[in-house]
């Protein structure tokens, strides 16, 4: 049965685009229709579409990906989908932006493949201590900024006026706190708050 082509791009928001994977894609050149694209943010890695493309891959298809980290979101989740497609499914993998990983090649070479899996490690590692820097940096920089008397986040609302009247309403038990945040125009919470804040 001959090999099919199949190609996967991620974004990590709805606001990213992911036109420069497609590209890069099709350039390969991937069938338009065999494309399966993710946006997703980053905290729910839940990716319905490569769940879809990875039913369909079977021995002897090829994946190829624009780079490494299209595959998982850290380490060790980059390192099982690479076993899964190329152990389980026994399909190959093209990593566009990295020659090495590209697993055609590899196939009935024991030195190429134990490159290839080599270069995978080292290059999810990178990838991780980079994301766990910048998460660092922007800790240490919110952190500065706070030091610095910069307030972050939005600024906190204003109590309207009535804002007495309705919390004594509330205290005596006449409305709830939903009414009395409806009466206010804010939301159940921020009253709440305001409360506890006295």
């Amino acid at each position: 049965m001959e090999s099919v082509i199949y190609g996967y791009a991620r974004v990590s928001s709805r606001d990213q685009c992911e036109e420069r994977q497609l590209i890069a894609l099709m350039d390969f050149p991937v069938p338009e229709r065999n494309i399966y694209v993710d946006k997703i943010s980053g905290k729910d890695f839940n990716r319905p579409q490569y769940r879809k493309l990875l039913k369909k891959l079977k021995m002897g298809d090829v994946l190829v990906i624009k780079s490494i980290d299209r595959l998982g979101r850290n380490y060790e989740e980059i390192l099982e989908q690479w076993r899964v497609i190329t152990k389980e499914k026994k399909a190959a993998v093209v990593v566009l932006d990295m020659p090495l990983l590209d697993t055609r090649k590899t196939k009935k070479d024991l030195m190429g493949i134990f490159v290839a899996d080599l270069v995978l490690q080292i290059l999810s590692y990178v990838a991780q201590t980079e994301r766990e820097n910048i998460r660092q940096r922007q800790k240490e920089g919110i952190a500065a900024a706070k030091k610095r008397g910069v307030r972050l986040g939005r600024p906190p609302k204003e109590k309207p006026g009535s804002f007495p009247d309705v919390l004594n309403a509330w205290k005596a038990g006449k409305i709830s706190s939903r009414e009395a945040a409806t009466v206010l125009g804010v939301a159940q919470n921020t009253f709440l708050r305001w409360c506890r804040a006295i």
